[in-house]
């Protein structure tokens, strides 16, 4: 029995998300045509802010990081085919929706999709102020924009 050679995996760096230099993971990763993506949160703009952020704010930021590490790793929005959203108060669901329906309005037009989605609620995340945290998946195989 052969078995295929793995397929070589290249880190993905991008300027809007830099990478911490204690972290311990990595934020995207592609193998193939598939890009894998950590958990992305608004922080450090949610530190930074004069005001809290709302939830939607924090969306619009983390999918602005998602959109940067796709772009770095050779794709684009329409390659996003999963998102799993963990906010820390399932209130704020209707927030969360309006944003990922404006961030990917450009790509379900005109008869394509939406990447698929899963939301839950969690106790907490890894700062306070915190209230989204998005996991991405893309592959450049895909093309949401072209879906039927």
């Amino acid at each position: 029995m052969q078995i295929d050679q793995p397929l070589k995996a290249e880190r993905i760096r991008a300027v809007a998300v830099p990478d911490q230099g204690t972290a311990t993971w990595s934020n995207g990763i592609r193998f193939g045509n598939e890009i894998l993506m950590s958990g992305m949160t608004a922080h450090p703009a949610t530190r930074d802010a004069a005001k809290p952020l709302s939830a939607y704010e924090q969306t619009l930021v983390v999918l602005g990081k998602i959109r940067a590490l796709v772009e770095a790793g050779g794709g684009s929005l329409a390659n996003v085919y999963k998102l799993v959203v963990y906010v820390t108060d399932i209130a704020d669901k209707d927030e969360v929706g309006r944003a990922r329906r404006e961030f990917f309005a450009h790509v379900a037009a005109d008869g394509g999709a939406y990447p698929c989605s899963t939301l839950v609620q969690v106790s907490a995340l890894v700062f306070p102020e915190l209230r989204v945290e998005i996991e991405a998946f893309a592959r450049l195989d895909i093309d949401l924009s072209v879906a039927g």
